[in-house]
This record gives C-alpha cells, structure tokens and sequence, in this order.
C-alpha cells in the first residue's frame, strides 16, 4: 500500500500543535495553579521560610508537563518547519523508472520547486496564491490521474486549448511539428535513436526505439481548461497522456529544478556526477 506522506506529515503537525496549543490555553495555568498551591502549603506548615530552592523543586514537580505534552513541544517546531519547506518550497523525489530517460534516469534524487506554479494547500492541492502556470517543456511532477496516492514525472507538452497530434513518432502542437534533430549518443545501442526537441524555449534529448515509433497510441487530442498534456522523453516507453489523457490543474505537484545526487539501486553509494539543472 502506498502511503501519503504528505497527508501523514500534516496530520501530525496538527496532531502535535493541537497538544501544544491546548497546552498552552487551557492545561499548563492549572499546573501553575497546583504549583503555588503546593508552595503555599508548605509554607504554612514550615516554621522557617522556605529555601528558593525547595521553592523551585516543587514549582519545577507540578510544572512538569505530560509525556504527551512533552513529545507534542519537542516535536511540533522540527515537524512544523518541515511541512513548510515540503509543501511549499521544495521536496525531494526519486526517479523511479526510466520513462525521462535520457533527461533523468533511475536513481536520480531531484528537488522539485513547490511554489514555481502557485502556492497550494497541502494535500487537496487547491491555489492559495498563484505565481506562475506550466510551460511547454517543463517537467512537471504531478499526481497520477488514476491513482493519486502515486507521483509522476513527465514534460510538459500541451497546455489549455493545444491541439496535439501525434502521428509516426512525431509530436505536432497546434499543427506545428516540435523541432527535432537526431544526435549521436555515446553510450546507445544500434536499435536506440536519440534526438534534439526544442518545445519552446526548452532544448532536450528524447529517446526512441527503432521500429516502434507506431507502438505507443497516435492520434489528436484537444487540451482543455485548467490541463495538460504530459509526455515522457523515453517515447516508446512511457505511460502518459497519450494513455490516460490529461492532468488537472488540482493534481501537480510542482516543478523538477535540480538533480542532486544519483543513487544506483542497491549496495552502491551515491554519486554527484549528474547534478545539475533539468532541462
């Protein structure tokens, strides 16, 4: 079962800041009471004044908070602080599969900007404030349509009111074909093809397999309102709205900024040889 972190971490913030403020408002003037009560009745059965420091023991005794209380104001500021960074700044992702490949590949650990389109409400996704909308060429992650507790990651290649063609491997937006030049690519088999796509202002390599430019679905779709339309550079190998059509504006995510460190699977250390910018 997949779990949602984002939902579980914002529960506890509330969870623990729900202890914390009860605390603070309605049980910690009660053990203020219960203290200057105590210090009082040993007052009048001592015959003496009592020491400032039997003084402090009992008031420190009554005072003690909670085991609950306890973890709830140890714990609220750190868990606080980062669901502020996770929801709206930056949260981190691994690639998990190798549908951006050549662009990202398995074990890349990437920073995905949180607020580059919009400041949302944590788990439902809803605007609070808008900064910015998806561009063509972007790489996008966002909640997968068919089920939302999973995370994807593709580009951006249409936005509301495209129309989008595809047709023998080629991608057409608004009956224009994306510029595309084939390159050498160092480490390809003799069956992989690799080329140059400018969408918009984004120049980037996507990946194809010799023969299956008909493989993956073909046909025209119109982008509608508040959607995109999200294709992997990995062409032939990737589930995406050419599958399951299109992403609404409630399920993104945010924005893939920066690779930070690649991580093979299993016993390998990581590497910091492909850090840099997604492009």
């Amino acid at each position: 079962m997949d779990l949602d972190f984002a939902l579980i971490l914002t529960v506890a913030v509330a969870i623990a800041g729900a202890i914390w403020g009860a605390d603070i408002l309605l049980l910690k003037s009660g053990r203020q009471r219960r203290a200057d009560a105590a210090v009082k009745k040993l007052q009048q059965e001592s015959h003496d004044p009592l020491a400032s420091e039997v003084v402090e023991n009992v008031t420190a005794q009554e005072m003690r908070e909670s085991v609950l209380v306890e973890y709830a104001h140890s714990f609220f500021p750190v868990l606080f602080v980062v669901w502020v960074l996770r929801s709206f700044m930056f949260e981190p992702f691994t690639i998990p599969s190798g549908s951006m490949l050549p662009t990202l590949q398995v074990g890349d650990y990437i920073l995905v900007n949180k607020f580059a389109y919009g400041l949302r409400l944590p788990v439902l996704g809803l605007e609070l404030v808008p900064v910015g909308k998806p561009q063509h060429g972007d790489v996008m992650v966002f909640k997968y349509p068919e089920d939302p507790r999973v995370n994807f990651i593709k580009r951006v290649v249409g936005t509301p009111g495209d129309h989008v063609r595809i047709r023998d491997g080629k991608v057409f937006v608004n009956d224009v074909a994306l510029s595309q030049q084939q390159e050498a690519f160092p480490e390809a088999e003799s069956w992989e093809l690799y080329f140059r796509e400018k969408t918009a202002a984004t120049d980037h390599l996507i990946r194809h397999e010799e023969g299956r430019e008909n493989a993956s679905p073909q046909g025209e779709w119109v982008v509608p309102a508040a959607s995109y339309f999200m294709m992997g550079d990995n062409r032939d190998n990737s589930r995406d709205s050419r599958y399951w059509g299109f992403v609404p504006d409630r399920l993104i995510v945010g924005k893939a900024s920066y690779v930070w460190m690649h991580k093979e699977p299993g016993l390998h250390l990581p590497s910091f040889g492909r850090d840099g910018k997604v492009h």
